[in-house]
């Protein structure tokens, strides 16, 4: 128990640089860029998913995390945000690395996923492209959390700002992290071990649990050769970390939230099946 509450005060802190640096972009872009901020980022967002997708395959989390704050202020776009969840990597890679495993094999999972996000992406801003998409201003954010960052500065107010998300992720670490220690990692294993066509479906919703435990099973299963390689994808596919929960937090429309999280999790079943299928 004393490791699962150490293991969420861990992951909060690693997250924190990633939600301070986008706090100050979201800060910057409204006091730095007035009124050019809109016509500047809907210039470039055409490109959000190409390097969602890229930023994504990094080994951290803390870019979906940062993904779900600036698609909260309508900074990057939903396919943006949906290409960095689907490519994110998190504890497949240094498991996978731990156990020496064929690094042409690494490359080809991580290039995968990375190419399914960015294909998934621009599919998703070019079905779901708003007639007048508005961009959400920080004071609006700041509004919504009362605060008073005009007073404060970019710097404080950024700092405030992460300070009080880094609270509510914290929080919902431990929680994740109890839950987890009292269902064990070893019942999560067993479901899976009954291969048929709903291990997809129970893949992709483990990959879901905002933790790194999601992943750790997974790989450890296809290391072991108990599950196929698509069941591991189905699950690296919508494991985006904590950023999932983050959303939920910092975008006030639940509508798209689930919306977005509902792609994702039928993208990892159906990518899993044809995998499989053609393998």
């Amino acid at each position: 128990m004393l490791d699962c509450l150490m293991d969420g005060l861990i992951d909060t802190l690693k997250l924190l640089p990633y939600l301070l640096v986008t706090f100050i972009i979201l800060e910057l872009l409204e006091h730095k860029l007035k009124g050019n901020n809109e016509k500047l980022l809907k210039k470039n967002k055409k490109f959000g998913p190409a390097v969602g997708g890229l930023l994504g395959a990094l080994p951290q989390c803390g870019f979906s995390t940062m993904a779900s704050n600036l698609f909260s202020g309508r900074v990057i776009t939903m396919g943006t945000l949906i290409a960095v969840f689907l490519s994110t990597s998190d504890e497949m890679l240094p498991i996978m690395l731990s156990e020496k495993t064929d690094i042409s094999l690494l490359l080809k999972i991580i290039g995968f996923k990375v190419l399914v996000g960015i294909v998934i992406g621009y599919l998703v801003d070019l079905i779901y492209r708003k007639k007048e998409e508005k961009h959400m201003h920080i004071h609006e954010l700041c509004e919504e959390e009362h605060c008073s960052c005009e007073k404060d500065g970019i710097i404080l107010s950024s700092i405030k700002h992460t300070l009080k998300i880094g609270f509510f992720v914290l929080v919902a670490n431990l929680l994740i992290n109890i839950i987890i220690y009292y269902i064990s990692e070893d019942t999560l294993k067993n479901v899976l071990l009954n291969k048929n066509i709903f291990t997809y479906f129970i893949s992709s919703a483990i990959g879901l649990i905002p933790n790194c435990a999601g992943s750790v099973v997974l790989t450890e299963l296809y290391l072991s050769n108990l599950i196929t390689l698509g069941n591991l994808l189905a699950g690296l596919l919508t494991g985006s970390g904590i950023g999932i929960l983050l959303l939920f937090k910092a975008n006030k429309n639940i509508k798209e939230n689930l919306l977005v999280m509902s792609i994702i999790y039928f993208v990892g079943v159906i990518i899993g099946i044809i995998v499989d299928f053609i393998l």
